[in-house]
């Protein structure tokens, strides 16, 4: 038994983080100021499609809603395709799904999102011990100044490798 656990911690892949997809337009538009990793819950039918093809986290969005006495975190937009192999209990492609966070940190970041111009950005989704986890970026946007900025900056960073190189 005592080489099994050994075998799990030496990095069979297990314990270590999957890539399952990623936001590009996140940090196009927004400054990330805090990043938090947030479990979800999903359905067998959209875990099966997660792990068959990658979601979509393009226009996705985390909107923070009072249920009841208690504040939820959810998961608004992101696009899991149905399961080819599923049959009429698929799931909806652009359902919302519930983010798995202590109240604590939902609080915190209800707090945050409602100063002006704060948001909560998925930048990317990823599979650590065999469990879904997002990651959340508290997020502000950027105006079209900044983001003429970026790539005025990338493009110097560029053209100097380039020199470097040379």
């Amino acid at each position: 038994m005592a080489a099994a656990k050994a075998h799990q911690k030496s990095g069979s892949g297990d314990g270590g983080e999957r890539l399952i997809a990623t936001n590009p337009i996140a940090r196009q538009n927004f400054f990330i100021e805090e990043v938090i990793e947030a479990g979800i819950a999903l359905t067998g039918t959209e875990i099966k499609s997660i792990r068959a093809q990658s979601p979509n986290l393009r226009d996705s969005f985390v909107e923070i809603r009072a249920q009841g006495k208690r504040l939820e975190a959810w998961l608004l937009n992101a696009h899991i395709a149905p399961y080819s192999h599923g049959n009429i209990w698929n799931h909806e492609p652009l359902r919302k799904r519930k983010l798995l966070l202590h109240a604590e940190q939902i609080e915190r970041l209800f707090g945050d999102t409602t100063r002006k111009g704060y948001t909560l950005v998925p930048t990317r989704m990823y599979f650590k011990k065999g469990r879904a986890k997002v990651e959340v970026g508290l997020a502000k946007g950027k105006t079209k100044g900044d983001k003429r900025e970026d790539i005025k900056r990338k493009s110097d960073e560029r053209e100097m490798e380039k020199a470097m190189k040379r």
